[in-house]
Parts: C-alpha cells; structure tokens; sequence
C-alpha cells in the first residue's frame, strides 16, 4: 500500500472515531444515550438502518459470493421492501404511542415479564454471536494487508469500537451512520467504475452482462419450489418478509435506530428510504462481483483468492502437487481467455450461430477452470486440515490490493473498516441498552437515598459497562468465527435461527388479544426449539427457519390457550 492509501483508510478512520467521540457530550443522560435525542431526520435515520445492516460482511463477502453463485442472491431481499410498509403502518405507531427505550418492553405490557425476559435473551444471543462475526470480517482485512496475527487485528479493532461506541451514544451512533454510509456507497461506486473500466477495450456494459449470463451468473430470479434451495423467489417473498420483519421490527439493533426519529413520521420514511433503496444497493454490491467475475475471464486469476493460505500450501509437503496444479491452471486460464474473446467478438456480429458456438465453448473452458479450483481447495485442505478452503470472502479484498490504483486501496479498505464500524456500534449500542433496560432496571430497585441525578448517572455507567462487556464478548466470539462459511450467510443463518420465533411473539401480542401470557411463553420455547431441530437435523435452507419459526409458534400458542381455557374453573363449570 501506497502512502497516500495508508493517508486516506487513517484519515477517514480517525476523522469517524474523533467525530464520535465528539457527539459524547450530547448524551450525558442516560435518556440520550439509551435513546437519543428524538430529533433525527427521515434520511438520518434511513442511512443509519441501512449502515446498520451494511457490516463489513456485505463488502467483503457479498462480491465473492456473486463471483461464485451469480446474482441469485438479491432474491433474499424481495420481501423487504413489502416489511417496511406493514412495519411503517402497523408496528411503528404502536412502538411510538407506548414510549419505549427497547421493543421487548411491550412484550410485559402486552403478556408478562419472563415471556419478555426471554424474548430480549433470544435477541442478546443472537445479535451478541453476530457482532463477533462483523469484528472477524475486518479483521481479515487488516490481517492480510499487514502481516498481523488474526486474533491480534480481532482485538484491535474490536478496541477501536468499543472506545468509539461507550464514548457516544444512540443518537451519536445514528449520526456518524449517515457519514459512514456516504463512504460506503461512493467508494462501492467507485469500485464499479474502476472494474468497468479495466474490461477489455470496446466490451460494453451489455456484452459484460452476457458473458457472465452465459457462465450462469446473471439469473437473478429462481422459481423452483423445493425447500433444499437456498435463494428462490418463493423464499426471498415468505422467509425474506419474515426475515426483514423480524429483523427491523424486533431487533432492537433497529428499533433503537428508528425510535430517535424527531417524529413517528420521520421515522416511518426513514424505513421506507430503506425499503427502497436496499435492493438497488445490493443489486451494484452484487454486480461489481459478477463484474469481477468477467475480469477475470479475460486477466490471470489466482487459483486460490487466500494467497496467504496458498503459500502454504506451496511451501508444504503438497508443494509439488500444488506447483504442478498452477501450471495448469495457466494453461486454462489462458484457453479460457481466448474462448472469452470469441464470444466478445461474436457479440460484435450479432450472428446468432456464432454467438451460441462460442458461448457452448466458453462454458467448457469455464467448467475445467472450476474443477481445477476445486482440485487446489481439496489441496489446501490436505496440506493444512485446519485451513479455510473456502476463499470466496477473498475474492474482492484480492483485487482491491491487487489493481486498484493508489488512493483507491485506501478507499475501499476504509469503506470495509466504516462498515465494520456502523454495524458493530450499532450491535453493542443495542445489546449494553437491553441489557440494562430489559435487565439490570428491572432488578436493581432505585436507590431512594440519592437524588434523580444521581440514579440517572448510575444507570448511564451501567449501560456504558454492559457495552464494553458484550464488546468483549463479541471479541472473543470473533476468534472462533474463521470456522464458518461465507460470512455473510453466516450472520443470516444465525439471525433466521433466532428471529422466527421473536418474530412470532411479536405477532401473537399484535393480532391474537386473547392469547394469554403462559401459552405464549411455552409456544417460544417450543418453537425456537423445532427451529433449531430443524437447523441441525434436516436440509431445510434457513430462510424458511423464519416462516417456520413464526407461524409455528402462533399455531402452538393458539392451540396451548385453548387448552388452557378448557380446563378452567369456569369453563368446566359451563359444561355442568
């Protein structure tokens, strides 16, 4: 890395961490901090659910796994933008008639305090174990760039943010959002046009488009009905919506994000600025990896994208094998390079046999380039048993470091490190607020010796204490987080194992009044029960974990409130 990209990824680190720490002084309550000011604006408050949700994960993993699958993965946004309208028009307007500081309060008002308890430990669990992926993400990064331990670069970043989150607030967290998020976009942007530009000399945008569409990478939309596959419409509109529900109506990481809005309408276009800009977003995310994909149709590539964990292997007992194996990835790539420029040309004629030859050709050359792939993934795994085999989290990290031009490198390493940022902030801003609201308050009776002030500053030490405990909670968890696949289905089939049934109770309490407050809290336990049943002994993809999770439980609870009901003393007394 250059001068001038160590400059910008400092600069722009320093500049967020300093502002952060700067917007402390506007939350010396603890009502600012656990809740903010209630003056955030609609766009203040759709960046910040939007940098929330937008970790460090989604630009290290999601170009990698368009790189590999293609663009079926924007199906898992479908029922977003349909959640943020019930969430706008339904749920919001209750949070906001009943002032809450967390979404698990209403629960006691609505059941009791262990369904409530045991609602807000699901979301503490969850959201604890995902923080420590979205620290593990950035850690890559840096672990790679500069030659740091991994488990050393975890514990530096996850300093950094812990400092920057127990230093401010929600309301700060929301603020230095909106400029994280200006980052992040214009460099993804930025990366886009870099890509596009260093195609080949007269490949347009379109033929790019057919060239990855030919290998597989451009089918966006997936109509089969089977349960086994991971992203379908029919997955993305039912376990997507619930999913998206769960998560922006439940999660308190969100909740918390909306609740500082100046009004219930601010908040409610905030969701909705989410709803319609999310997809598109994804959707560049997406296409700078299918873009990469192209790239690299043309350029050598790497036959393993960890080069570090390749070096490895070469300089292991598997050495000869491995040389062996990078020979004739050469000879492959090379024939690849030279089926891409047919079809490239073929486009250019628009002769329709041409054009179907040199696809059926590319798609050969394609498929021994992938075996060969597979071949170096097997051998890193024998040569090092321990080693990740999976590289698809490498892929765009890879080429940053590799082609981008000085100031660019710094950029997109910042765009990853503000990302992790957002979305870590937001996790333990959230997690040290629930805990002490839904929690500590509830068991620490007010010390009636001392005056308001001073409850109040206790309560914002105990809220500040919580963070830094789940921040090093998170931290540790971030040491165990190379043992997952792609990162960004791990932090959603982490959430979907756990948002189905808080989803559900959530629901029950909404549209079920006579559902009392027992059967709702043995119907969680059972369906987070089946939901985990589920995960661990069949193939089921996780996005029906969320569809499963919430109309089972509102099933069990109807079923164990009429039993109830039909035991009691009146009831019974009826029948006689």
């Amino acid at each position: 890395m250059s001068t001038l990209d160590w400059t910008v990824l400092f600069g722009t680190v320093f500049a967020i961490v300093v502002y952060g720490v700067w917007k402390e002084r506007g939350a010396q309550s603890a009502e600012n901090y656990l809740r903010g000011g209630h003056d955030l604006r609609w766009w203040t408050i759709g960046l910040s659910i939007m940098a929330t949700q937008a970790s460090a994960i989604t630009f290290l993993s999601l170009p990698g796994q368009a790189f590999e699958d293609g663009m079926g993965f924007v199906q898992f946004y479908l029922g977003l933008p349909v959640a943020m309208v019930i969430l706008s028009w339904v749920i919001v307007p209750i949070y906001y008639r009943l002032k809450l500081y967390t979404a698990y309060e209403y629960l006691e008002k609505r059941f009791d305090r262990k369904t409530r308890l045991l609602t807000a430990l699901l979301f503490l669990i969850s959201r604890g174990l995902a923080a420590g992926i979205s620290i593990y993400a950035p850690a890559i990064v840096l672990s790679t760039v500069m030659g740091w331990p991994l488990q050393l670069t975890n514990l530096a970043i996850g300093g950094v943010v812990i400092f920057y989150t127990v230093s401010g607030g929600t309301r700060a967290v929301s603020r230095t959002q909106t400029y994280q998020m200006i980052v992040m976009l214009g460099g993804m942007v930025a990366a886009f046009i870099y890509i596009w530009s260093q195609l080949p000399s007269g490949l347009s945008l379109g033929a790019a488009a057919h060239i990855a569409g030919a290998l597989g990478r451009m089918k966006m939309v997936d109509y089969s009905l089977r349960l086994d596959t991971r992203y379908t419409f029919w997955s993305g509109m039912t376990g997507g919506l619930f999913l998206a529900l769960a998560y922006f109506g439940t999660d308190q990481t969100q909740v918390q994000r909306y609740l500082s809005g100046a009004s219930l309408s601010e908040s409610r276009l905030g969701l909705l600025m989410n709803g319609i800009v999310k997809i598109p977003m994804q959707l560049l995310i997406l296409f700078v990896g299918v873009l990469l994909f192209v790239f690299y149709q043309f350029f050598p590539s790497p036959i393993f994208f960890n080069t570090a964990e390749w070096r490895t292997t070469l300089a292991s007992s598997r050495g000869p094998e491995a040389h062996e194996l990078e020979t004739k990835w050469r000879v492959a790539s090379s024939a690849k390079r030279e089926r891409a420029l047919e079809l490239a040309s073929a486009l250019s004629t628009s002769d329709p046999l041409k054009v179907e030859q040199s696809r059926v050709a590319l798609r050969s050359a394609q498929s021994s380039t992938d075996d060969l792939r597979r071949q170096a993934k097997t051998l890193v795994g024998q040569a090092r048993p321990t080693a990740d085999v999976k590289d698809a989290d490498y892929v765009f990290i890879g080429f940053v470091l590799a082609h981008f031009p000085p100031g660019l490198v710094g950029l997109l390493l910042a765009v990853i490190l503000c990302a992790a940022m957002s979305a870590t902030a937001s996790a333990l801003n959230s997690l040290g607020s629930t805990t002490v609201v839904d929690f500590y308050r509830l068991y620490r009776p007010i010390d009636e010796n001392k005056t308001p002030e001073e409850n109040d500053r206790h309560s914002l030490r105990a809220a500040k204490l919580f963070t830094i405990f789940w921040g090093v909670l998170a931290v540790l968890f971030a040491t165990f987080a190379s043992l997952v696949d792609n990162l960004i289905q791990a932090v959603n089939i982490l959430g979907s194992i756990f948002y189905g049934p808080m989803l559900g109770i959530f629901l029950l309490g909404f549209f079920f009044p006579r559902v009392r407050a027992t059967p709702a809290f043995i119907a969680t336990l059972l369906a987070q029960l089946l939901v985990a049943a589920l995960f661990l002994f069949t193939k089921v993809e996780f996005l029906w974990f969320n569809v499963i999770g919430s109309v089972c439980l509102i099933m069990f609870a109807l079923v164990i409130n009429r039993s109830i009901a039909g035991r009691s003393p009146k009831n019974r007394s009826r029948q006689t």
